[in-house]
């Protein structure tokens, strides 16, 4: 298994601790601490109430710059590390900034919806949440968006969700169940259950909308 080719790897405060944990089972063949070392963030940032002690002395250790930012508590160490990214990144580069999240999804519901708020808190952002089953990315209602499925990993399952505001016309091409013109609000119509019928989807909305998709589990 080759180092993920990443241009930055941070971790937000506890996340650093699944890294520890877990990237030595999935190489028991390897010495515990090659393994750690080689996938070890460059950055840990949050308010450091999760992250282990040890954890910490580890990584530190090994080079890794560790940011202690509890004395702001009005925004989630996902917020954190994305500021952390954009700020780093120099501005003719952010256009084609992609930023993946791991381990975004599955816990607890208002971490969930934390990490989606962060979503629209850097609309200007290229940012994907990823979880063991699903990917979710916010389309921003000032582009006409082309979303290129690759059926071997992703799908058929999708959906559009219209949080924060409702869409009164949303238009998709692709979808089995399209959209045309549709009005879409909680408490209403929203496009969940939805399946991929092309390798390409088209999206228009006049609001924000989520997207999200079914990830296949590896054989």
């Amino acid at each position: 298994m080759e180092a993920l080719a990443a241009q930055l790897r941070i971790c937000a405060d506890g996340g650093a601790n699944r890294i520890y944990d877990e990237m030595p089972k999935l190489l028991p063949d390897e010495d515990v601490v090659d393994v750690r070392n080689r996938y070890k963030p460059d950055v840990i940032k949050g308010d450091m109430d999760s992250i282990r002690t040890e954890v910490v002395n580890f990584y530190l250790g090994m080079g890794t710059k560790v940011q202690n930012e509890s004395h702001d508590q009005d925004t989630t160490d996902l917020h954190k590390c994305v500021s952390y990214i954009r700020d780093s990144t120099p501005e003719l580069q952010k256009s084609s900034l992609c930023i993946l999240v791991a381990g975004a999804m599955g816990g607890r519901f208002d971490h969930e919806i934390g990490n989606i708020n962060v979503l629209y808190r850097f609309s200007e952002l290229r940012m994907v949440l990823l979880s063991d089953d699903c990917l979710i990315h916010l389309l921003p209602r000032t582009h006409h968006h082309e979303i290129h499925i690759l059926p071997s990993v992703e799908g058929p399952h999708c959906g559009l969700i219209p949080i924060g505001m409702p869409t009164a016309k949303t238009t998709t091409t692709g979808l089995q169940w399209d959209l045309n013109d549709t009005e879409m609000r909680f408490g209403g119509l929203i496009s969940t259950s939805n399946l991929t019928r092309e390798k390409k989807i088209t999206v228009r909305s006049d609001s924000d909308l989520i997207w999200t998709i079914s990830i296949k589990k590896l054989e």
